[in-house]
């Protein structure tokens, strides 16, 4: 891991890690360890650029695996073979675009007003 990324078994408080109270970026990758590894910053760095084109990649693959499944759905001489190695290659495509919807969602900020259906109660 590089200097700016933790593992989770590191993270024991987010504020005792950044002093600021910030959320920590789950980052698109798992250390060697398989254990998921989060990133501390302002979102501006290297690291962030990084894990981005990342997740762009990963959701560009997983969106070609989808029209190949579609093609291959629909021919009757795809092989069971290959229709295992397709759901192999989805699984890894559909845990891939999780762990992007969790470190995305983790990341939108709390509104800046309160939701107004709630004071109309």
């Amino acid at each position: 891991m590089t200097g700016d990324q933790v593992g989770v078994d590191d993270v024991l408080s987010i504020s005792a890690l950044n002093g600021s109270g910030e959320a920590l970026r789950l980052l698109p990758w798992s250390g060697m360890d398989g254990k998921p590894c989060y990133l501390s910053g302002d979102g501006t760095g290297y690291i962030s650029r990084l894990a981005d084109e990342m997740e762009d990649a990963q959701l560009d693959m997983a969106a070609e695996i989808l029209g190949h499944a579609a093609d291959m759905l629909a021919d009757s001489r795809t092989t069971s073979a290959q229709l295992r190695f397709l759901a192999a290659r989805m699984s890894e495509a559909l845990r891939d675009a999780c762990r992007i919807a969790e470190s995305r969602g983790a990341r939108i900020p709390e509104p800046a007003c309160p939701d107004t259906d709630d004071a109309e109660e």
